[in-house]
């Protein structure tokens, strides 16, 4: 199983899910973007702060997230895409994809609604097919965190309707990613940092 390559604390503080043999390829044809990739997910914690701050437009999780992979070069990015039939062409404008590098493609969803998981996946199928990425990447937050915002008065705040595990899940095993190998990192408690 292609996540057995990934370090033991990752496999333990975080829920992983991969499709296509995601690991696999990033490991042996993306080694760079491999090791910016692990590099995020060793480092990373959660922050209580963050949970108790109200929302805004960007969350801290993700602008953490951004800023560690921007720092590697990474880079947001909007793809140019078009169909042309008969001579005609036609744009059709991609979303844009949170952090990009060298055909891999990842995105945050830490409490956004839910049907955003929808969009990034066709993102990455379209994309896939394209060939102008060969793996795509969500990190979003464990069901089991529920339990954390309930406890700390903001569990209205990260409803049933927002983006976790369980909403993700249906979707990719529903084929809604396509052809494209997918890689899925959920935060579990484990890595709330309570000191800050």
């Amino acid at each position: 199983m292609g996540t057995d390559f990934l370090p033991e604390f990752i496999l333990t503080n975080y829920e992983v899910h991969e499709w296509k043999h995601a690991c696999a390829i990033l490991k042996s044809d993306f080694p760079n973007e491999w090791n910016d990739l692990l590099e995020l997910l060793l480092n990373f914690r959660l922050k209580k702060s963050w949970i108790l701050e109200p929302g805004g437009r960007k969350s801290q999780v993700s602008t953490s997230i951004d800023s560690f992979l921007y720092a590697r070069h990474w880079v947001e990015k909007e793809f140019d895409t078009a169909v042309m039939v008969d001579e005609e062409l036609m744009e059709s404008p991609t979303h844009k994809v949170d952090c990009y590098k060298n055909h891999v493609a990842l995105e945050i969803e830490w409490n956004n609604k839910d049907p955003f998981f929808d969009r990034d996946l066709n993102n990455f199928r379209l994309l896939f097919d394209l060939r102008a990425i060969s793996v795509g990447i969500i990190i979003t937050r464990c069901d089991s965190l529920q339990h954390v915002f309930n406890d700390v008065g903001r569990g209205s705040s990260f409803g049933n309707s927002t983006t976790h595990m369980s909403k993700l899940l249906p979707r990719i095993e529903g084929g809604s990613g396509g052809g494209c190998p997918v890689l899925v990192f959920g935060i579990k408690k484990n890595l709330i940092d309570e000191s800050c």
